[in-house]
């Protein structure tokens, strides 16, 4: 029965091959979309948590999502936390998603505070020497620009000298004074949100009292690293659940209707043999049985091409955008691999009990 099958998968290589893509395409889309999500997302979250920030001050109506979220507050609010017992450092930053070009998030920086919560590790280059220069990271200045300390970089439409390259994983790949942030885009004066370095961690509760007690400051919302750490999570992100589902589900259908088609019209074409079959005793089952390891042969198939062309993905988009990160797990190759047999085997359902219902005689009989 196995010869029969790979037989007949091999007398329509064409459509086999085809099924075969059509699956491989399903799992591709599946792993591609959460492995882009998935990359950013962690990725953001490593940045933040990179900062070296022990506390994180918003206004009691700002999103976590600080990077769409403005500036809301005054930054010159950072002195007052600076005079509190056991805050060691205050930096007011501005974070601004920017659109221009690239899609990315801008930080201004209050550099001598900034680099008080974790140090910057220099690559080349050095602080800012004056408004408009930028420190990039070296995942940036990888990006295949030829970007190196003394070129041009343009932000929000206006020229910036690269001061200096850092390792990344501190906040933004761009970083800016904050004045210049502020002035560029209408915020002077304005914060998105202050980092705080507590002088022991052991006093974060301290100082969160302190603040809760202080006047005109109570309105503000005081987290800890962790706790804005652990919210970086899909759910938390407006469309990132409803974008998964509708491209796993385009996906399930593509894969769904390939395979029906591919085994009804096989299950036409061998009307003969499937009359042959149950004249010499073949079950009910027995049909469906060789109906659906077909279909399982071609999901395998086709779920073993999809992994590796989703490897080639990544490796394309490595060599194309040095900076973007692509997040192939264990756990969803798994389950983009299931998804994608399940799918395929449902489509082969009707087609195999249509099989299983046909007359010996009446098949026997067919032209």
């Amino acid at each position: 029965m196995n010869k029969l099958i790979f037989a007949n998968l091999l007398h329509r290589p064409l459509r086999s091959i085809i099924s075969v893509l059509a699956v491989a395409i399903e799992v591709v889309m599946i792993l591609s979309i959460v492995a882009i999500f998935m990359g950013m997302l962690n990725d953001q979250k490593q940045r933040t948590n990179g900062i070296g920030a022990d506390l994180v001050i918003r206004p009691s109506n700002a999103s976590f999502m600080t990077s769409v979220g403005g500036a809301p507050m005054p930054a010159r609010i950072a002195e007052v936390f600076r005079r509190m017992p056991h805050v060691a450092t205050a930096a007011p930053v501005i974070t601004n998603f920017s659109m221009t070009g690239n899609v990315e998030v801008l930080y201004g920086i209050d550099y001598s505070s900034y680099n008080a919560l974790k140090p910057f590790i220099w690559v080349a280059g050095g602080p800012f020497q004056g408004p408009y220069d930028v420190i990039i990271d070296d995942v940036f200045a990888r990006t295949g620009n030829g970007y190196s300390v003394g070129g041009t970089l343009t932000i929000l439409n206006h020229p910036f000298r690269i001061c200096g390259i850092v390792e990344s994983g501190k906040g933004g790949r761009k970083l800016v004074p904050i004045e210049t942030l502020g002035e560029l885009t209408g915020s002077d004066g304005k914060a998105s949100v202050i980092y705080l370095k507590s002088d022991n961690a052991a006093n974060e509760d301290a100082i969160r009292k302190e603040i809760g007690a202080t006047r005109g400051l109570e309105g503000y919302n005081v987290q800890t690293m962790d706790d804005l750490i652990s919210l970086y999570t899909p759910s938390r992100f407006p469309g990132f659940d409803l974008a998964l589902k509708v491209v796993i589900s385009i996906a399930v259908i593509v894969g769904f209707l390939v395979i029906f088609q591919t085994m009804y019209t096989a299950v036409l074409e061998r009307t003969r043999e499937i009359g042959i079959l149950k004249s010499m005793g073949a079950s009910k089952p027995t049909i469906v049985g060789v109906v659906l390891r077909e279909c399982a042969v071609l999901a395998v198939a086709g779920v073993l091409v999809g992994i590796a062309a989703t490897y080639g993905v990544r490796a394309l988009l490595s060599v194309k955008f040095p900076a973007f990160s692509f997040e192939l797990t264990a756990v969803w190759m798994a389950r983009g691999a299931a998804i994608a047999f399940l799918g395929s085997l449902c489509g082969a359902l009707y087609p195999a009990w249509m099989a299983a219902r046909k007359d010996p005689i009446d098949a026997l009989a067919y032209e």
